[in-house]
């Protein structure tokens, strides 16, 4: 089937197009077509969009009418094979129909219960994010996880899994494969197997700055940027950044720069950072082996470090391209007592500070630095919406800060005489919460709390926590500061107690570049999508870049609500695909 069938069809021969795409509820397919653009539908994606936003639009009841539509997995319609084809073909993939009895038997008490619970059938797309199946295992452990869900949440999920079926099935019908998308995906996959001694033994993975793992990342992507692409130079810097140059047919025109790190937190996601090294690399494979050069060359650099785990130094590798390198970092220790200078040298490199400093770029050498980037965040997933276009970089202000009361007998000290500086935290956290949601895009967070030597009957007499104030712009993070700063005084006169705070870190915003911002929106357009805007909350290299030359990020969804710096971080190969789409018209568009 194509696209040109689907615009030249009646709205009756539009449903019957897309029979089965959505199980059992030709009602979707019915809208959609009402609604078609009047010259038809541009690209696969545009119609994926406008299904999902009937669905969106739908009442509650005709969404839960959607979800229930669909059989249990592993359920009754499987054995008595009364499924769908699609349905069929589905659960086969995933190996559902070759249960044990021991995992027959737990699916099944698994939908009894989320039944029970929630009303209506887990909804999983058991082809996954690769399309090719889940395991068996797999689908337990969501299952498993999902039930602990509310039913709201649970609902809408029910309604993506239910949208990432269709885009398969869609697919199908189509003849498209996101061989692009696929490819990013499995690269994601074999970095993923180094991982630092003490995680991958549990299965996590936690690449860190200079460790075995981390330099056989390092020397993974060089060989693929080498091998695979056709980068004309490739190296490893002084800092552990990975530099691929791919020249333009004008060697002395300015190049474009882009790229991410490939260092992780602890119990990682696959995606964080290592998604804006494989886009661009991909593009630059699919120019060399299209024989082309562009006027400009593309610089792609995977940064050694941004994420601050081994060492308190974060953003080193992209901050080393600045001339923002601080030199007390190379006598830093980590918790082993070895130091950065002795990292490096163990690494092979240099180690000096003519080295790195060497590294410094000049800005007019430079047309500007984009970056693109997972979410990190549920807003794109809830939208359905496969690509974000980000408008600034929030500024940040961290500190930690500890209240000083008195510890007393939980039973003899009257109300009005405590001094508790526990409660004191707990209503400067609710000020927070009230104070940031005021302000559009103004985020504030106490992301730890600690009564040293609490005990379960005695009122706390003193209490540790941390703020993380951010914001799209230092005005607004500013005024943000102060007002949580005067409260916490007030709090404490109020009560009687005596506190410290203490900052730790300041990042100012980085807004995107107007010129560049505009290019992704085209783009993004181009590809049939919605062009939505918004804000990083997370602090990126880019925030590093843009002290030296333009800079502007493009955001991919996340799925399992956005989450990251968690195992369950992912994407899906179409998702991916749009991804590595968007690249390559922008780098048309120059």
């Amino acid at each position: 089937m194509t696209l040109d069938d689907l615009n030249r069809a009646d709205a009756a021969g539009f449903v019957r197009l897309l029979d089965g795409v959505y199980e059992h509820s030709p009602w979707i397919a019915e809208r959609a077509a009402a609604a078609r653009p009047p010259a038809g539908f541009d690209s696969l994606a545009q119609l994926k969009h406008a299904l999902a936003r009937v669905v969106r639009e739908a009442r509650r009841e005709e969404q839960l009418g959607l979800i229930r539509a669909h059989p249990e997995l592993a359920g009754k319609a499987m054995v008595a094979k009364t499924l769908t084809a699609e349905s069929t073909n589905e659960q086969s993939k995933a190996g559902l129909t070759d249960c044990t009895p021991e995992e027959f038997a737990r699916i099944q008490q698994l939908n009894a219960d989320y039944k029970a619970k929630f009303g209506w059938p887990f909804i999983l797309a058991v082809r996954g994010p690769r399309g090719l199946g889940l395991t068996r295992a797999e689908i337990i452990d969501s299952f498993a996880r999902r039930l602990t869900g509310h039913p709201d949440f649970e609902r809408a999920e029910c309604l993506r899994q239910i949208h990432r079926i269709a885009e398969i099935r869609l697919n199908d019908k189509f003849g498209v494969e996101p061989v692009l998308g696929n490819r990013v995906w499995d690269w994601a996959e074999q970095l993923a197997v180094h991982s630092d001694p003490g995680f991958k033994e549990q299965g996590q993975l936690t690449v860190t700055y200079l460790t075995d793992a981390h330099r056989a990342v390092a020397a993974q992507l060089a060989a693929w940027m080498r091998e695979d692409c056709g980068f004309d130079e490739v190296g490893i810097d002084a800092v552990g950044n990975v530099v691929g140059v791919y020249h333009g047919s004008d060697t002395d025109a300015p190049r474009l720069l882009t790229g991410s790190h490939y260092d992780t937190v602890r119990n990682a996601g696959k995606y964080d950072g290592r998604l804006g090294i494989l886009v661009p690399m991909i593009c630059v494979r699919e120019l060399q082996r299209a024989g082309r050069r562009l006027p400009f060359g593309i610089e792609v650099v995977a940064f050694a470090e941004e994420e601050g785990q081994r060492y308190k130094a974060t953003f080193l590798g992209s901050g080393a391209l600045i001339g923002r390198f601080k030199p007390e970092w190379l006598a830093q220790q980590d918790a082993d007592g070895i130091s950065m200078a002795e990292a490096m040298r163990a690494a092979g490199l240099p180690a000096t500070l003519d080295a790195i400093k060497a590294l410094q770029r000049e800005p007019a050498r430079y047309r500007g630095f984009v970056e693109v980037h997972i979410e990190q965040g549920p807003v794109l997933n809830e939208l359905d919406l496969p690509l974000g276009i980000v408008t600034s970089i929030n500024g940040s202000v961290r500190h930690v800060g500890e209240v000083q009361g008195m510890a007393s007998h939980a039973g003899t000290t009257p109300m009005d005489r405590r001094r508790d500086a526990a409660a004191a935290v707990a209503e400067l956290i609710l000020f927070v919460e009230k104070r940031a949601a005021a302000v559009p895009d103004v985020v504030g967070t106490v992301g730890m709390l600690e009564v040293p030597a609490g005990s379960i009957n005695v009122v706390p007499g003193r209490c540790r926590f941390s703020l993380d104030l951010r914001a799209t712009t230092n005005a607004a993070r500013d005024a943000l500061d102060a007002d949580v700063q005067a409260e916490l005084a007030r709090i404490c006169e109020r009560r009687g107690l005596s506190f410290q705070l203490t900052p730790t870190e300041k990042a100012s915003a980085a807004p995107s570049d107007p010129a560049w911002q505009r290019r992704w929106e085209a783009v993004v357009e181009g590809l049939g999508l919605p062009v939505f805007r918004m804000p990083s909350g997370a602090g990126h290299d880019a925030m590093k870049l843009f002290e030296a030359m333009p800079q502007a990020m493009l955001f991919l969804r996340g799925q399992n609500s956005g989450i990251s710096h968690n195992p369950l971080e992912s994407i899906t190969n179409d998702d991916a695909q749009l991804c590595v789409q968007a690249f390559q018209a922008l780098l048309e568009s120059l």
